[in-house]
């Protein structure tokens, strides 16, 4: 959920048409770790971390060791910001094929790969949710107009003609075809650019000093430094590339072909049965771990070692659980990850992922549920279509399908910016008055990336979504009774509220906040760690009352 093809193939047609011309606008640069730093002593818009470590200090409270979730498309264990704070399966003996804390899953020593196959084979890509919905219903819904449907019927018969307008009406016939011709000239340059540099997998800073001699080198380096540019990140790599251009083409596909069944074919349980929970592999480093690996590191990266990036928290265990591939993911594996986290420990789980259609969302709902009944906050990110998810659905969220409430530990999260980067509110987040709760850090966050020392800046509402996971595990730390409800009302109650209106996310209208956000504002570390203090109530001290200092009498 990082980047959105449409821009990035936008952006790469308008830089290589227009020889790379640079915009007349000049955009200042913010420094790396930004939205860790305190608006009003730097200027830049970020959380006030230090001034709430400050303010713990000063309280002379000791931290607990806080476990927090993080269900993605995986992580690199060997990352240096990371292993050390990387959550250890306690009960579990590494490598020896026997579930030794008979939970279910055999070696679960940093997680578990919801999309991994008993024999190692693992997902990596999948099909849009929506052309699953529509060719999933299609014989039964075709050329009906849905009357006389009540209840469950009524409802999928309207989920079958949205997804139905998905798969068949919104296809853009012109970026499909756009799509099919560069791509292979992209794939037949990248071998040539890889060869040159000595590394499967680069980035657009690795293109900046690289000067190609072949012609297909040179479309790659035009295109790269141009998505470079649209997207505001040079840390967009050929695989990440690659992955987005094949997944909008399976989009594309949809239209006149069934989706291909990706994850059947390796997993091999039985999708439809929510029981059957004992699938997959512990395989977490597997597929796709730049994601995982981004977010893992704005929660938890270690704090003042000297490298890379300090993250939120200070004292978290970072626990990996993959239920997300190159595609859309299924709501029983995102039941199962949300279960699974539960079950091992995991006080905050944080999710930066999303999609359109929810099929099984009754399965989610539940895991909601069992997640509130243990005590776990859920932490999500909005999306990044720049589009009122108070009007248009957007999954998993916390209203629940049964029409019974929804959930009240769960916080939705917009993305933030700064006036020099782009503005406060990200042009590409999702928004809604009603459905967004906060909006957090989420442009040119830098971060942990795969390799044992390597970072890199990433976009999205999946970086705002790890800013208040990690937030609100800094708060569970150093006040431990507080409930998933107690830490979401701190972390709302105190965000901070621009003055000035903003620019509504993919228009030019300018807005109040609170036109954005349930809030109106943007998450500040500071204020919530105070706020937070006094939601703990001091212990009562136990009057000890002296010894009795008479004799029993003697009976008579």
């Amino acid at each position: 959920m990082m980047i959105k093809f449409s821009a990035v193939l936008l952006g790469a047609l308008v830089c290589h048409s227009m020889a790379f011309a640079q915009p007349n606008v000049k955009k200042e640069t913010v420094p790396n770790g930004w939205h860790l730093m305190d608006q009003a002593s730097t200027g830049y818009y970020g959380i006030s971390l230090d001034k709430a470590y400050e303010f713990l200090k000063a309280k002379n409270i000791k931290s607990k060791t806080i476990t927090v979730a993080v269900i993605d498309g995986g992580i690199d264990t060997t990352q240096e910001d990371l292993k050390a704070i990387l959550w250890k399966n306690p009960k579990e003996i590494p490598g020896n094929g026997i579930d030794d804390d008979k939970n279910g899953y055999v070696d679960d020593v940093y997680g578990w790969n919801f999309l991994g196959g008993k024999d190692g084979r693992n997902v990596k890509e999948d099909s849009f949710e929506g052309a699953r919905v529509y060719y999933a219903l299609k014989s039964k819904y075709e050329g009906k107009d849905g009357t006389g449907l009540t209840g469950d019927e009524k409802a999928e018969f309207e989920m079958y003609q949205r997804a139905r307008k998905a798969v068949t009406g919104d296809v853009n016939e012109q970026e499909i075809y756009m799509m099919k011709q560069m791509l292979p000239r992209f794939i037949t340059g990248d071998s040539i650019v890889q060869k040159d540099l000595g590394k499967a997998e680069y980035n657009g800073n690795d293109l900046k000093n690289y000067s190609p001699k072949k012609m297909e080198a040179i479309f790659v380096k035009s295109m790269m430094i141009g998505i470079s540019k649209a997207n505001d990140s040079y840390d967009i790599t050929n695989t990440q590339l690659i992955s987005e251009m094949n997944g909008e083409l399976r989009k594309g596909e949809a239209a006149t072909t069934p989706p291909q069944e990706f994850r059947k074919e390796i997993v091999k349980d039985d999708e439809n049965d929510i029981k059957d929970r004992f699938y997959g592999n512990n395989d977490v480093m597997t597929g796709t771990p730049f994601h995982g690996t981004h977010c893992a590191g704005i929660i938890g990266a270690i704090r003042n070692n000297n490298k890379g990036v300090d993250g939120v928290a200070d004292n978290v265990r970072i626990m990996m659980v993959r239920a997300v591939p190159d595609g859309d993911e299924h709501d029983k594996d995102v039941a199962n990850a949300i279960r699974y986290a539960v079950d091992n420990g995991a006080r905050i789980i944080s999710m930066s992922f999303g999609k359109d259609f929810s099929p099984q969302k009754k399965w989610v709902d539940e895991a909601f549920r069992y997640a509130d009944s243990k005590g776990v906050l859920l932490v999500k990110a909005a999306g990044n279509d720049n589009k009122n998810v108070d009007v248009e659905p957007s999954y998993p969220n916390p209203v629940y399908a049964d029409g019974k409430g929804r959930a009240t530990n769960v916080i939705n999260v917009g993305a933030s910016g700064d006036p020099k980067n782009g503005g406060l509110a990200a042009k590409f987040s999702n928004y809604g008055k009603n459905e967004v709760d906060i909006f957090a850090p989420g442009v040119g966050i830098y971060s942990t990336i795969p390799g044992v020392s390597n970072y890199g800046n990433a976009n999205g509402t999946s970086m705002a979504c790890p800013v208040v996971a990690g937030v609100a595990a800094l708060l569970l730390e150093y006040f431990p009774t507080l409930t998933p409800q107690q830490l979401k009302q701190a972390i709302e109650k105190s965000a901070q509220v621009p003055q000035d209106k903003v620019s509504q996310p993919g228009t030019k209208d300018m807005v109040e906040f609170s036109e954005l956000a349930r809030t109106g504002g943007i998450i500040n570390a500071y204020e919530a760690v105070k706020y937070a203090s006094t939601l703990v109530k001091a212990p009562v001290k136990k009057t000890v009352l002296p010894k009795p200092t008479f004799k029993k009498a003697k009976a008579a």
